[in-house]
């Protein structure tokens, strides 16, 4: 019981704290996960978090600094988490070690590690491999649903055989190509009406993992982890975007649910333009960066070459965020009342 009149002060959380509810947080989204393609995303995000702490571990021992404090403030774990979500749970290995060591080793510690980095170092590693392996990273489960354990753990181990069954493009680079192919003989709803690909919203399955995402990102908000800005931002600039051009063609742009419940949306509202370091610090800042994160991401999936956007919005917005904190700064408290009084006096 409290005892002591107000105001109260409440205790900062620790890092340790605060990452720890982030990987609780994931939870139900990886459930829905492996309940839907299989549980290859495990061992992604095993090889991801082995990979990680390695790197860490490394990193920390050459630059003279103790390996306990930092290893176990679940940071790496964190980045290592995000990145194995953002990519095919089918990837083979190597590639998952390669995103995550630059992720680790160039994006947060050469700019000085935990708190220094000025870009996301989950969606640098992500966005190195797509560049560099497209083919490969635009590879999905198939649409077909989960296949054996044993085949997603060939195709992870590098063993081709069988891969072109076991993978496809996601629902929202199925439709684009659609759409393409169709060269206006065909629509999005013919499209979407496929059930085997895009089940009742947004791509058999995704839906579902995506409201997972969503219930963590609900249950951080309400453990005050993060504040409601950039989700909100986030969302409502996607839906605004997706609802203009689909309420201007709906022939051939799908409705606001479909983009907010399909691709990276709702893991990059809740859990990647959320990102304390790289991404803007003040109100009306966090509201700009979000929403131009939301809009890149948007323009990119439905016009650009790649199957999402999610991670090229992110970091395109880190590059902003001095700009964005340097206009958005709220007034010191008193400062216009005594500015006010001054511009009477020099009356």
């Amino acid at each position: 019981m409290i005892d002591q009149p107000a105001p109260y002060l409440l205790k900062p959380a620790s890092v340790t704290q605060v990452m720890a509810q982030v990987l609780l947080a994931l939870l139900p989204g990886i459930a829905a996960y492996v309940w839907w393609f299989g549980p290859a995303i495990l061992v992604q995000l095993a090889i991801a978090s082995a990979t990680a702490l390695a790197a860490e571990a490394l990193i920390l021992a050459l630059r003279g600094k103790p390996l306990g404090p930092f290893l176990s403030d679940l940071s790496a774990l964190v980045t290592a988490w995000l990145l194995a979500l953002t990519l095919p749970p089918t990837l083979p290995w190597w590639l998952t070690v390669v995103a995550v060591l630059f992720a680790i080793v160039v994006a947060k510690h050469l700019y000085g590690g935990l708190g220094q980095n000025p870009f996301n170092p989950a969606m640098v590693g992500f966005a190195v491999v797509i560049v560099s392996y497209p083919a490969l990273v635009s590879q999905w489960p198939g649409i077909a649903g989960p296949d054996t354990f044993a085949s997603q753990l060939d195709a992870i181990l590098g063993q081709r055989a069988g891969l072109d069954a076991l993978t496809g493009a996601t629902p929202l680079d199925h439709l684009k190509t659609a759409l393409k192919l169709a060269e206006g003989s065909g629509s999005v709803a013919m499209v979407l009406g496929d059930a085997t690909v895009y089940g009742h919203v947004a791509g058999k399955g995704w839906e579902w993992v995506g409201l997972g995402y969503l219930a963590g990102g609900l249950f951080l908000i309400a453990r005050r982890i993060m504040t409601w800005h950039v989700p909100a931002a986030y969302l409502g600039a996607m839906a605004l975007l997706a609802g203009g051009l689909w309420l201007f063609d709906s022939q051939n742009f799908a409705s606001p649910l479909f983009h907010l419940l399909s691709g990276g949306t709702l893991l990059g509202a809740f859990f990647i333009a959320t990102d304390p370091v790289s991404g803007s610090t003040t109100p009306r800042g966090k509201l700009i960066f979000a929403a131009g994160a939301a809009s890149l991401a948007y323009v990119i999936r439905v016009f650009g070459g790649y199957p999402d956007g999610v991670a090229f919005g992110v970091l395109l917005m880190n590059l902003c965020v001095p700009l964005i904190d340097m206009y958005t700064q709220p007034p010191i408290f008193g400062a216009k009342a005594m500015a006010a009084a001054g511009r009477k006096g020099e009356r």
